[in-house]
């Protein structure tokens, strides 16, 4: 579901707003909570890693599910994605066709990954499963991209990705605070956690990673997201820079790390569907500032399919792709889980 994140959220934890919402947050965490416990996990036939998050919002599950899903192709692993379809229409099971299946019908998110691979949207979990074991028999590895909190799917693998400059917030659940579920709880269901902070602000995230390294006994692991092709482009002219993802800001602020120089920013709630006014706006803001208009590619997967005002600022804007990276250490810690459910069997769910 869209979110627009309060910035309370992640400011001190004595804010009044946080005890006022206290008795809310508890039950909602309750609920949570007892909904995965009570859920018959179904087990299946392939192995299954959970790509998901803590906290409501984008820290970067996506990207860390498309490097799992390239390294096990590098293995000759056939893998597949599950996912929800945030953003989408469609209830599933349904197999996104890149070119084809809209991003109404999906949402964003599944449409980059069907771009690595076999792409699944179902909003009944094991539904989406059966029918990847059905349709893709070959299928050795899925992978969910997101799905933490929900105990539908028995999982091999469960990592959990953490915002490298947000963390967890003020450590309340919602609506007090970011996290979906009561994070004692959530660190119950995950086996290692990635920790995505960006590499120049070094003592940002090493806060963070310090922080769950004490709470959590498992391995965490740093990563942090870098272009996956040449940006120089991006240091020709001004910017005009707009997203509608869980973290706007931290897109903008990549792009200032890349040299860009923003002349506007424009954020909008995750998985905007973006409007006729919305595309004259930003196409009349980059005209009067001589400006380039850039996206994310989530964003760019919903410019697709629209009115002759959606087209065209599609046929304006460039985007930046990313990738998430890790050092060597890092990775190989990362390929040594991966192989622990590939090759010794898998722990029961």
């Amino acid at each position: 579901m869209p979110l627009s994140e309060p910035k309370w959220w992640y400011d001190a934890p004595d804010d009044p707003r946080v005890r006022l919402l206290a008795p809310l947050a508890h039950v909602y965490g309750w609920v949570a909570e007892r909904r995965y416990r009570r859920a018959q996990p179904y087990r299946a036939r392939p192995a299954v890693v959970c790509v998901g998050n803590f906290t409501a919002g984008g820290t970067g599950k996506t990207p860390l599910s498309l490097l799992i899903a390239r390294a096990a192709a590098v293995q000759g692993i056939e893998t597949a994605f599950l996912t929800r379809g945030f953003g989408g229409t469609a209830k599933g099971p349904l197999l996104v066709v890149p070119g084809e299946t809209a991003a109404s019908a999906c949402g964003d998110e599944p449409l980059l990954l069907a771009q690595c691979g076999p792409t699944v949207v179902s909003r009944d979990r094991p539904a989406g499963m059966r029918f990847i074991e059905a349709t893709l028999p070959e299928t050795r590895l899925v992978i969910m991209d997101d799905g933490l909190q929900n105990g539908s799917i028995a999982k091999d693998l469960t990592l959990a990705v953490v915002d490298g400059v947000r963390g967890i917030g003020n450590g309340e659940v919602i609506p007090a605070g970011p996290l979906r579920a009561p994070i004692a709880f959530q660190l119950e269901l995950v086996d290692a956690i990635v920790v995505n902070g960006p590499p120049e602000q070094e003592t940002v995230p090493a806060s963070v990673l310090s922080r769950l390294r004490l709470q959590f006994q498992g391995p965490v692991l740093s990563a942090s997201v870098e272009p996956s092709t040449d940006v120089s482009w991006l240091r020709e002219r001004p910017v005009v820079a707009f997203a509608g993802i869980g973290h706007p800001a931290r897109f903008f602020a990549t792009l200032e790390r890349l040299g860009a120089k923003l002349a506007a920013t424009a954020a909008f709630p995750d998985h905007h569907p973006f409007s006729a006014s919305d595309a004259r706006r930003l196409l009349t803001d980059a005209t009067a500032k001589d400006a380039v208009l850039v996206t994310t590619e989530k964003d760019a997967a919903r410019l697709t399919g629209g009115d002759a005002d959606i087209l065209a600022l599609a046929a304006a804007t460039r985007t930046l792709p990313i990738r998430l990276a890790l050092d060597e250490r890092e990775a190989a810690r990362l390929a040594a889980l991966l192989d622990a459910i590939l090759t010794a069997g898998r722990k029961d769910a």
